[in-house]
């Protein structure tokens, strides 16, 4: 056999090296979809700016670890929530996802009122009054998280978009006690009753981490929920992230 020669020259197969740090744009696409300048969606990444997400673009997939429930619980009991993260390629998606509905929609807020919670145009806004908070139905909706953090698959992120302004104390830029206590008794009622406590958590961004500032809404998150349940509470939403994977959305 040639490979007992010592006569025979081998070949090394070509190396594909992983994308370099000014190249974070590369990272996870095949070498046939690598280009030499950064695409306009994620010129918001290039040093020196955000260099946490050039950071998460710049790691493979296969580098990067879940989070666990216990993290994701210790997460928000230290008010850290600047430590979750997309799985790399999802950030990918999402940016690009969103810049194609920036150019369509004219900004995400549009929309995400109009597309996804089928508000009409204004309801959501701040400066429209709205009573009756949570108690009534048609003032909140909730949907799946359209692109969740790289979670263990258990966990189930759901958004409550609310129709009202969850009072913040603009001081300390954390929610008002008694805006946390009416957001407590509503995921009491709505979650913990169904799932148990300690399968349960939710927290509300920070300004400075809200994606969509216009729209009030905080997160709940669910330790391997029953499936029957989520479909129940969620109206049977898919997360875009999911139809987008699959070539369902645009």
């Amino acid at each position: 056999m040639a490979a007992n020669n010592p006569n025979t020259t081998t070949t090394t197969p070509p190396h594909n090296p992983l994308p370099t740090p000014t190249e974070f744009w590369n990272a996870n696409l095949p070498p046939s979809l690598h280009t030499p300048h950064c695409p306009p969606f994620l010129t918001y990444a290039l040093p020196p700016h955000n260099a946490k997400d050039r950071a998460i673009l710049s790691t493979p997939d296969s580098d990067y670890t879940l989070q666990s429930w216990p993290e994701v619980q210790e997460i928000i009991r230290a008010n850290r929530l600047d430590l979750f993260q997309r799985v790399p390629s999802d950030l990918r998606l999402y940016r690009e996802y969103c810049a194609k509905v920036v150019e369509e929609w004219g900004s995400v807020m549009r929309f995400v009122v109009v597309e996804r919670l089928n508000w009409g145009e204004g309801e959501g806004d701040p400066g429209v009054e709205v009573t009756g908070g949570f108690g009534e139905s048609s003032n909140y909706k909730i949907l799946q998280n359209d692109w969740p953090y790289g979670l263990d698959p258990r966990i189930v992120h759901l958004v409550v978009w609310t129709k009202f302004p969850l009072l913040t104390d603009p001081a300390t830029d954390d929610l008002t006690p008694e805006a946390r206590g009416e957001i407590e008794a509503f995921v009491d009622e709505t979650f913990v009753v169904k799932c148990g406590r300690e399968k349960v958590v939710w927290f509300r961004n920070w300004s400075s981490l809200k994606s969509i500032q216009a729209v009030e809404h905080f997160h709940v998150m669910l330790f391997d929920p029953e499936p029957d349940f989520v479909r129940e509470v969620t109206g049977g939403d898919v997360a875009l992230a999911e139809k987008v994977k699959k070539g369902a959305v645009g």
